[in-house]
Order: C-alpha cells, then sequence, then structure tokens
C-alpha cells in the first residue's frame, strides 16, 4: 500500500535545495520517494523568468548526485512546477510530495493520494488550441490512474504545468508553415493556461468534449474548473500533471480538502477549507494546528471587470506593477493570516479556474489531532 508524505521547505535562494539534501543523507526522505515538486521562486512570474529553470536544474542535480541516474532522465519523470513572484508576505518554499509503499502504523478510511503524468511536447501552433485541451484532459486521466482514486469527486487539485510560445518557438514554426496562435509570450501563457484548465475540466469529465471550441478559451468564463490550477513557463514543452486527491487505497495521517474563492476578498473559503479539515480559524489557526497543516496551495485572478465586490479596483490599470503581482501579493496576505504562515503557494493567472475573479484554495493537513 502507498502513502504520501508532504514536506514543505524553506529556501534562501532559488537554488538552494539544502534543506530537501538534508533531509535525504538524514534517511527521513529517500530520494527514490521523491514524486513531485510544487514551489514559489522569487521570480517575477513572467516569461523571462528563470528562477524557475535555475531551481528545476538544481534539484534534477540533486537527485541524480542521490539516485546515481541522470538528469535528463529525472526531469520527464518528477514534475517540478514553480510559480514565479512571491510578493508580500510570501515566503519562497518548495513542498516535496513523497511516495513510499508499505503500510502506516495508523490507517485512516481515506489519506491523501498523489498521481502523475507527462504528454508528450505540444507542438506550437496548438498551444491554447483544442489539441493542447486534448493532451492536457489525456495526461490528467493517466495522473488520476497512476494515483489510483476510482472517484472522479475524490480529486480535490489538479496542478498543471503548461508549455508557452517564446518569440523564438513562434519563429521557428512559422517558418516551418505552422501557424501559432500568438507570437506574443504573454498572451500564449494566458492562453496555454486556459487550455490547461479547460483540459482538467475535460479530464475529470465537467465539462463534455462538445461543450466548448477554440473560441470558447479565455472568453467564456462560464466553463471553469473549481479544482484546476495551471501554471505556464518556458522551461517546458509538454503538460506536467500533479493529481492530488483522496483514497482508501491509500495510507497515511494526511489529506486534502478544497474550495473554491469566489473573489479576492472570500476569507470565508479560507475558514471553510481549513474547517474542511478540522482546523478551526478565529481568526487566526493556533500554534498546534498550524504544525498540523503540510501546504497550502491557491489560485487567483484580479476580476477582469474592474471591480471587487461592487468597488473599483486598479490593479489590471497600473503600468508600474503587474496586475499578477498584485494579486499574488493581496490574495497571499489574505490566506497567511488566517494560516500564520508566509510559505504558501499562491498562483496568479487563474482564467478558468474557479469563479471568474476569484480561484480556488487547496490545503493538505495531518488528520491526527483532527476534532
Amino acid at each position: 500500500m502507498k502513502t504520501a508524505r508532504v514536506f514543505r521547505l524553506s529556501m534562501a535562494h532559488p537554488g538552494d535545495l539544502s534543506e530537501l539534501d538534508d533531509l535525504i543523507v538524514r534517511g527521513t526522505i529517500k530520494a527514490a520517494d521523491v514524486a513531485a515538486i510544487i514551489g514559489k521562486t522569487e521570480g517575477n512570474g513572467g516569461v523571462n523568468d528563470f528562477t524557475r529553470g535555475y531551481f528545476t536544474q538544481t534539484l534534477m542535480a540533486l537527485l541524480s548526485k542521490h539516485l546515481a541516474r541522470p538528469a535528463a532522465e529525472l526531469i520527464r519523470e518528477i514534475p517540478c512546477v514553480l510559480s514565479g513572484g512571491t510578493e508580500g508576505v510570501m515566503s519562497p518554499h518548495y513542498s516535496v510530495f513523497c511516495v513510499s509503499e508499505g503500510e502506516a502504523v495508523k490507517r485512516y478510511p481515506s489519506a491523501l493520494a498523489i498521481g502523475t503524468a507527462f504528454s508528450a511536447p505540444v507542438p506550437v501552433e496548438q498551444v491554447g488550441r483544442r489539441a493542447h485541451v486534448e493532451s492536457v484532459a489525456a495526461t490528467v486521466r493517466a495522473a488520476i490512474l497512476d494515483a489510483g482514486i476510482e472517484r472522479i469527486e475524490d480529486v480535490h487539485f489538479v496542478q498543471v504545468k503548461c508549455p508557452c510560445v517564446t518569440v523564438a518557438r513562434a519563429a521557428a514554426a512559422i517558418a516551418a508553415g505552422k501557424t501559432p496562435l500568438t507570437s506574443d509570450p504573454n498572451k500564449s501563457m494566458a492562453f496555454a493556461r486556459a487550455a490547461g484548465a479547460f483540459g482538467v475540466a475535460l479530464g475529470l469529465s465537467e465539462i463534455k468534449p462538445d461543450g466548448f471550441s477554440d473560441a470558447s478559451l479565455l472568453a467564456d468564463f462560464s466553463i471553469q474548473s473549481p479544482r484546476a490550477s495551471i501554471s505556464s513557463g518556458v522551461e517546458v514543452e509538454g503538460n506536467e500533471v500533479v493529481v492530488l486527491g483522496n483514497s482508501p487505497n491509500w495510507a497515511g495521517n494526511l489529506r486534502i480538502a478544497h474550495r473554491p474563492m469566489s473573489d479576492a476578498l472570500d476569507i470565508g473559503a479560507v475558514v471553510d477549507v481549513l474547517a474542511d479539515l478540522g482546523i478551526a480559524a478565529g481568526p487566526q489557526v493556533s500554534a498546534a494546528d498550524s504544525e498540523r497543516i503540510a501546504t497550502v496551495l491557491v489560485k487567483c485572478e484580479p476580476d477582469r471587470r474592474g471591480r471587487i465586490r461592487g468597488h473599483r479596483h486598479t490593479m489590471l490599470d497600473d503600468t508600474d506593477i503587474n496586475a499578477q503581482r498584485h494579486i499574488r501579493g493581496a490574495v497571499a496576505g489574505l490566506v497567511a493570516g488566517v494560516t500564520g504562515d508566509g510559505r504558501i503557494f499562491v498562483s496568479g493567472g487563474a482564467e478558468h479556474q474557479g469563479p471568474d475573479g476569484g480561484g480556488l484554495i487547496a490545503v493538505i493537513a495531518s488528520q491526527e489531532g483532527a476534532g
């Protein structure tokens, strides 16, 4: 029987993997058990955010050393999903998801289950189009199968890393007679995230194959997946997927819950998802309960209508600070204020990922000590 463990580790800089290295050296973590990484680096979160690639390169070199295997192989087996931008109170960190075999000392009716999968490279001309959606959907289904989650409703969080189109990739495609959806890297990132969200929705049967077209992406915001978290970057060529859910077929003391966030002020969703895991916030969780929290995963998006609960916001009009940096900092402050810990994964760009102008929050916590 498989057991999932999650370690939330801090970093002094984007290439600092010293805490993970120490845990491996001490035997707390077996390098072979590392199944996925989800983390925040202090880059700008944009197309030219090379902190993500720096971290990934360092991680694969570290695991290669401990496993005596080529890093080029490991990078195709271990999803490393990084979101740049640690605005405000967010602290640079990474969560290490480990899977081991063997019976746990104590069994629960249901426990955290982890599944991963990779797609083939996505051709530049397909990024942000239906073929990209279908590629993500197939990869999501493969990750669910890998996790051994039998009921779709037991899936709580699907993290996808999608490729985007750079100027160079677009030029190469055009020279080869292909037509990218856009040659603008920033627009490409948004369309890739939308394709990822549609792919999760399709993979989870939240939408039907005939329920959307290419024109629906970034246009029909009634289509959404409340369990999707999508990032896009230049450091990948295919889709990397991490599925997190609960299953009676897994051992371990961790459990995951999620809630949609209706907007950037939805502190109620934060309180409710913690309550789902037996953690009370009054208004901040206690030090003891804070220790039970293994990781916090959030998606958010500036409301494109320019208002939050009827009042104007200026995030989309600010030419000095990107709107995604605004929203990450704002939502991180709200969530960290409740959990009492700045090591939270707050990723912007939540197109079609939960309610428009909102997003979602997922929390993994220990079941020990739950009321």
